[in-house]
């Protein structure tokens, strides 16, 4: 099965009213999926804006690519493959320095969820891997086939919050004995089994899936490596714009924008004194925006 990589980028008004782009201006996007924030950001930052794309996934990248050529900004544009825990190396490496705007849109991308083979997702069955970069590192099969009981216990609370997690770590750990664990379809069940009751608006699995996709790419900890970078690198004046998708994510989002507008010599202004989220209508078009929170500072020192 092939799919297109189509990603309908959340809160885009609201992206481009924070960094308010500027022509000639400097700009980052961390984690630039298919490309819809940073045409954006580029299409408002001309004459002679230049923007740096990331991305983990080499999938986003080659859609980013395509996109941008189609609107004619390919050469306002610079596209890298790594992680945004190595932001200041990226940028380094490529000539960027005192930006005027950053943008972090964490989570997974809807190619990446609609597509059967990166295994995010239990809608439609796929091999369990959960890598937001194919090309390196453990699939989630490595982790529910190899972690002891009491890691995929901790691994499922931590990252997915969820309360039946040393329930669910022993059917996994019971059922790998006889059969180690391929596919989505087949973990989702186990899940759903240890679990028990009725189905309510969201899978009895969905908890573990997040936990482990945050658990394979290491996301927490990437996030809290990439954030003081990305202020470093910021110019006086420079946004910092961050979309979080749950509630990990924006409170270590929060508690760093928190962090750094504090003390005598702060380096941040919060804008947002509450996070921005999805419209009614933003959400009735794109479901997966609902749980979307924007949270914006600019620099000051």
């Amino acid at each position: 099965m092939v799919v297109t990589f189509q990603h309908t980028p959340v809160l885009l008004a609201e992206v481009i009213a924070a960094l308010a782009p500027r022509p000639g201006g400097r700009y980052l996007d961390a984690t630039v999926g298919g490309g819809g924030h940073a045409l954006a950001v580029l299409q408002a930052a001309q004459p002679g804006g230049v923007l740096l794309g990331i991305d983990a996934d080499p999938a986003a990248l080659a859609a980013t690519a395509e996109r941008l050529a189609e609107a004619g900004l390919s050469q306002q544009a610079v596209l890298r493959h790594g992680s945004f825990a190595d932001l200041a190396a990226l940028a380094a490496e490529a000539g960027f320095a005192a930006v005027d705007g950053i943008l972090f849109d964490l989570g997974v991308s809807s190619y990446q969820l609609d597509t059967p083979e990166r295994g995010f997702s239990f809608a439609a069955d796929g091999p369990l891997d959960m890598r937001l970069d194919p090309t390196q590192g453990p699939t989630a099969a490595d982790l529910v086939n190899r972690l002891s009981e009491r890691e995929l216990a901790g691994i499922i609370f931590q990252y997915g919050e969820e309360h039946a997690a040393r329930r669910i770590a022993r059917a996994i750990v019971e059922r790998r004995r006889s059969q180690p664990f391929q596919s989505t379809a087949d973990l989702a069940a186990v899940v759903a089994r240890a679990v028990g009751g009725r189905h309510g608006r969201i899978h009895p699995a969905t908890r573990t899936f997040q936990a482990l996709r945050i658990a394979v790419n290491h996301e927490l900890d990437r996030l809290a490596a990439a954030l003081p970078q990305a202020v470093a690198l910021l110019a006086l004046g420079g946004k910092l714009a961050v979309i979080s998708f749950h509630s990990l994510e924006d409170r270590i989002v929060k508690q760093f924008l928190r962090a750094e507008a504090a003390g005598e010599a702060p380096r941040l202004a919060i804008i947002t004194k509450k996070p921005v989220v999805a419209s009614d209508t933003e959400v009735a078009a794109n479901p997966r925006a609902r749980s979307a929170k924007l949270r914006v500072a600019v620099r000051i020192a």
